[in-house]
């Protein structure tokens, strides 16, 4: 398994997206990829804010948004880890895709449209 030093994130103080995302984002790839396996503890706040230069609040919001969508959960003094529910989350996420495509062929929108809609949609939260 992984150490928390072999945790690779940048932040790029330039983007547009903001730095709670830009590390929310990487964590999860991370996670998706196997990358970060399930039980891999992520480095307390703290230390986090400090090692990318972030105010501790934005790495804990970064945190809480993990959480929340259930790719994380944090054990108190044991940390966060790393949970199983990332696969959970990616089983729900391939659920809702086949009930959008089946919304598009239902509404008779084609595969390059209903594939630029979600493209749309993934850019208007960014």
């Amino acid at each position: 398994m992984p150490s928390a030093s072999e945790l690779h994130l940048e932040v790029d103080p330039a983007s547009a997206i903001p730095p709670y995302e830009q590390v929310r984002a990487q964590i999860a790839a991370q996670v998706s990829d196997g990358l970060l396996p399930a039980g891999f503890r992520l480095p307390p706040v703290r230390q986090l804010a400090e090692t990318l230069g972030l105010a501790v609040n934005t790495v804990a919001r970064t945190y809480r948004e993990l959480e929340s969508a259930g790719v994380v959960e944090t054990r108190g003094r044991g940390g966060t880890v790393v949970t199983a529910g990332g696969d959970q989350a990616r089983r729900r996420l391939q659920q809702a895709a086949q009930q959008f495509a089946q919304l598009a062929r239902d509404v008779g929108v084609g595969a390059d449209e209903a594939q630029r809609i979600v493209a749309a949609a993934v850019e208007g939260l960014r």
